[in-house]
């Protein structure tokens, strides 16, 4: 049977707060943000939510990043303690692949030819990391995903860092974005 959130009964009040919360909240990228020399984990200054104890939510994006072949990036989720889900990050592997002109493949090297895509899904609170062709090289990483909030609110949002430490800066970009929506 179809979830959906809220259930509206017969004579309900409509308020300003019921509309609002069956909107998609959506956090952009209004600026780039770049790192350095750093592997540790840290939340996205932008792409930050707020979710409600016992909420279910959906989740999709659009992640633009570059990073140097040898350092890569790391994605995650903060979420709120008691959260449940899986995700999955439609980008490119640690080793990026990509096609030739002769049908054969080559490795962390810029393509015409497409890349191949890690497809995989993770739990909600897991990393996964993706490859890097350069400064200045654009990868992207498509994410789907379903959020179980268990009995505590509170933030959730991308995280991310340098999967390898390096003075060459990993950049994720403006106009990334997730969009959340409350299905139950």
């Amino acid at each position: 049977m179809p979830e959906s959130f809220p259930t509206l009964l017969a004579g309900q009040r409509i308020t300003a707060g019921l509309l609002t919360s069956m909107l998609p909240q959506v956090g952009r990228k209004p600026a780039d943000t770049s790192r350095t020399s750093n592997n540790v984990q840290a939340p996205d200054p932008h792409i930050q939510f707020s979710v409600v104890a016992g909420g279910v939510y959906t989740v999709s994006g659009y992640i633009l990043y570059d990073s140097d072949a040898a350092v890569d990036i790391i994605l995650s989720f903060q979420s709120p303690s008691g959260t449940n889900g899986r995700w999955t990050g439609y980008g490119t592997g640690t080793t990026v692949v990509s096609g030739t002109a002769g049908g054969g493949t080559q490795q962390n090297s810029t393509s015409t030819w497409g890349y191949t895509l890690r497809n995989e899904y993770s739990d909600i609170t897991q990393t996964r990391t993706f490859g890097g062709l350069g400064v200045g090289q654009p990868q992207t990483v498509m994410i789907d995903a379903t959020l179980r909030v268990g009995v505590n609110s509170g933030a959730f949002g991308l995280q991310w860092s340098q999967a390898t430490s390096s003075a060459i800066a990993t950049t994720v970009y403006t106009d990334s974005w997730l969009s959340l929506q409350r299905i139950a």
